[in-house]
């Protein structure tokens, strides 16, 4: 597999962007999806679990540049998608 991105299932109820990096609305759930092909910083139109990415907010977050901790941003951790986090565990 190519590079994995990190996405963001938002709740759209809330819709004010703390900061720059902060997901616009309340993250319900924290996918990985594989990279589109050719295009490293897009994702494909699926996460690992099988979810459409096209509502999915991309995360700054990279696995790779992460590889001593866990694949998912550490404050997001309730949040993860246990079906990708099986993939990723893999």
């Amino acid at each position: 597999m190519g590079g994995v991105l990190i996405v963001y299932e938002l709740d759209k109820a809330a819709t004010t962007r703390a900061s720059p990096g902060v997901p616009l609305g309340a993250v319900r759930r924290v996918h990985a999806a594989p990279a589109a092909p050719g295009t490293p910083t897009a994702t494909g139109p699926r996460t690992l679990c099988g979810k459409d990415t096209f509502a999915m907010e991309t995360a700054c977050w990279k696995p790779s540049e992460h590889p001593e901790g866990p694949w998912y941003p550490e404050e997001y951790a309730s949040a993860v998608c246990p079906d990708c986090d099986a993939v990723m565990e893999t």
